[in-house]
């Protein structure tokens, strides 16, 4: 299903296999990389084979490209996906290391979680970041999400673990 928010400075839009060459360039960045839960894309083809597995039809996940309205370029991805077992959406987000501290990901975020509220009612939106990600921390704080509890998370390759927080927003 092909989905589109506009914000003020952003495009949110569905991505397909045709975005790769511009998901990679943040994909394959280390810096990006960094405290998120996927390895890091060691080739183009990595990210190929990722975007073909998605199901963009999925009503539990609303991921969605960040692409910049003034450029057209797609700097970062974000979205929201269901946990039927706490009733609550898990936000996720990431985005291309030349564009951090500009507001780009609150921006987004925002419109993303007014957009599920609308189509499917949200009671509540959470996130975990690493103890040492102030970025995602900031990122939360701005959504107006506060501290939930304290937990851990890997790489879905089991290279790495990290301490975590997760933040909460009750939304109904």
């Amino acid at each position: 299903m092909e989905r589109r928010i506009e914000t003020e400075r952003l495009i949110l839009r569905t991505v397909t296999v045709d975005d790769a060459d511009e998901i990679y360039v943040w994909a394959s960045d280390p810096d990006v990389n960094k405290y998120m839960i996927y390895p890091l894309h060691k080739n183009i083809d990595v990210t190929r084979q990722w975007l073909e597995s998605r199901d963009i039809d999925c009503d539990d996940e609303f991921d969605l490209g960040f692409e910049l309205k003034q450029t057209g370029e797609l700097i970062g991805m974000g979205g929201l996906y269901y946990h039927k077992d706490i009733d609550a959406w898990n936000l996720g987000y990431n985005l291309r290391k030349d564009y951090w501290g500009q507001g780009l990901v609150p921006e987004a975020m925002k419109a993303i979680i007014e957009y599920v509220d609308r189509e499917k009612g949200i009671r509540a939106v959470y996130g975990e970041f690493a103890k040492d990600n102030e970025k995602s921390k900031r990122v939360m704080e701005k959504l107006g999400m506060t501290y939930w509890k304290d937990s851990q998370y890997s790489k879905l390759d089991g290279s790495e673990s990290f301490d975590s927080i997760k933040y909460i927003k009750e939304l109904h």
